[in-house]
């Protein structure tokens, strides 16, 4: 206990020493929300992978499809990388810095209310982050404390209403430049933690290949694995489609999530995002890759503690399970790295979510002249409600809405990339992206996820999600071929910051060619 106290010790102190540390660089809105648009390549990137990965993939999603897939879940951690790290950055990173810098836009309602002159959908996409960034936060909350449960024996409450106060203290002082460098910190913490606590985990069962020997041979439920012996060893485990699903959600659903999309605003010059496209992409491998790794191993650890009476699985019980077996000093450096990667990702939601409410839905619309020293005030005001909803949701959960971390998070990224995906995707390389399409993405998007909340008739909360984005990304070009198109000059002149020319080295691009006149 005295070794884990003093991790947690040092952890806050740094956090918060940061969060003063950045007090200078909040002073405006600019700096508050976007860290003057002058962060560089390792913040960055380790900003997005931190963003990216928390208690909800450690705790949740790897125990859960790690249980489910066996070894064929590291599937998801590849997708991750892959797709949503590496195209994410190639395809999204560099436009999305040139055009929202030239429509001045701060966060990506903001950018829908400007790239599609529209008021009304700003306000709408606005209102639409704000709802559904409160149940992920709810279940970043939620595996945390889980964890927290297992290594200190501290009550539930206690743990949720510690970790929100702290997020709030050092997201107020510094901003967006305080949970950049956090979130380098916290990365590295990551990088370390996870290649420890596979090497310990593998080590208890006698090595990689005694425990993979032992994963093969477990009997397991025909209903599961169709009869396949070793299903849990194999290349796409006993449920690939499903599998299909969840990597569809958690890759290709960070293409539309504001807190993740937030990161490519702020990113300093083309350097920064040349390297950041490599090392965010080598976070992630390392990172989700080991994750889901680790989950695929949860089989071994299937005792009484992650069972309720009637003999189904608790998921959220696997990881914490698994790593009780460690030593103390192990499940110190576990404590921390879970703290970390959910630390980093509520600080990204809650500073996204303030800043939209007060960008996006209050300023201009219902407080007409607002001050800089007002928005700063708002937002600082915001990022307080936001969290306190979060907490509530997270202490007191609807029976209706979810029983599992991953489902909670699946319901948030379905609706927000369901919505978002598509219409932030197109309008950044299609002029012909019209305001309908953009209406009929986000009616789409909210309408599956929420719908399916109720009704059912997508088993999974999870490939609704992955449906919801799916469908985004059809129904806005059809639409936006038969809607009316938006004045031609208005959105020449939109993309006109991507025709500018620049001048640069030859080593980043090469000169064409002089014809020979001989």
């Amino acid at each position: 206990m005295f070794i884990k106290s003093i991790f947690l010790i040092i952890f806050f102190v740094v956090m918060i020493g940061v969060g003063l540390y950045s007090r200078k660089h909040a002073t405006n809105v600019n700096d508050f929300v976007l860290g003057g648009r002058s962060v560089g390549p390792w913040l960055t990137a380790f900003a997005y992978g931190t963003s990216y990965f928390s208690a909800v993939v450690f705790v949740g999603y790897a125990g859960q499809f790690g249980y489910k897939y066996g070894l064929a879940s590291t599937w998801i951690g590849i997708g991750n990388a892959l797709i949503g790290s590496l195209l994410a950055w190639v395809i999204l990173g560099r436009r999305t810095r040139i055009m929202s810098n030239h429509l001045t836009a701060a966060t990506m309602p903001d950018y829908f209310g400007k790239r599609y002159k529209s008021k009304a959908l700003r306000i709408a996409a606005s209102a639409i982050a704000f709802i559904f960034l409160i149940p992920y936060t709810a279940s970043v909350y939620n595996g945390l404390s889980r964890l927290f449960g297992m290594a200190f024996d501290i009550p539930y409450e206690v743990c949720v209403i510690v970790m929100a106060v702290l997020t709030c203290v050092y997201v107020i002082l510094g901003g967006y430049m305080a949970t950049a460098i956090n979130d380098f910190i916290q990365g590295i913490v990551m990088l370390v933690g996870i290649v420890a606590v596979i090497a310990a985990v593998l080590s208890g069962h006698g090595g990689f290949m005694e425990a993979v020997r032992s994963l093969a041979e477990m009997e397991s439920d025909v209903a599961v694995t169709m009869g396949q012996k070793g299903a849990f060893t194999s290349f796409f485990g006993p449920d690939p489609l499903n599998l299909l699903g969840v990597i569809i959600l958690t890759s290709l659903g960070t293409w539309g999530l504001p807190q993740m999309i937030h990161k490519f605003y702020a990113i300093k010059d083309e350097k920064s995002i040349q390297s950041g496209t490599i090392i965010s992409t080598l976070f992630a491998v390392i990172v989700s890759g080991g994750c889901y790794f680790l989950g695929g191993f949860g089989r071994l650890f299937d005792t009484a503690a992650i069972h309720k009476a009637d003999g189904s699985v608790i998921y959220d019980a696997i990881i914490p399970e698994m790593l009780s077996t460690l030593p103390d000093i192990l499940v110190g450096v576990v404590i921390v790295l879970v703290l970390s990667a959910s630390m980093s990702t509520l600080s990204s939601l809650v500073l996204t979510s303030s800043s939209t409410l007060t960008l996006d839905f209050l300023k201009d619309n219902f407080i007409k002249k607002m001050s800089e020293k007002k928005q700063l005030l708002c937002m600082r005001l915001l990022l307080v409600f936001f969290i306190v909803c979060s907490v509530v949701l997270a202490l007191f959960p609807p029976k209706s809405i979810a029983q599992f971390i991953a489902q909670l998070m699946g319901i948030s990224w379905g609706a927000l990339a369901g919505a978002f995906l598509a219409p932030f995707l197109y309008g950044l390389y299609w002029k012909g992206v019209t305001r309908a399409a953009v209406w009929a993405s986000f009616i789409c998007g909210i309408g599956i996820t929420v719908s399916n909340l109720f009704l059912s008739y997508i088993a999974s909360p999870i490939n609704a999600g992955a449906i919801a984005m799916i469908v985004g990304l059809i129904v806005v070009p059809i639409v936006s071929l038969i809607t009316p198109k938006m004045n031609k000059k208005e959105i020449d002149e939109i993309f006109s910051c991507l025709e500018e020319q620049v001048v640069v080295d030859k080593k980043i691009a090469l000169p064409k060619e002089r014809k020979n006149n001989k």
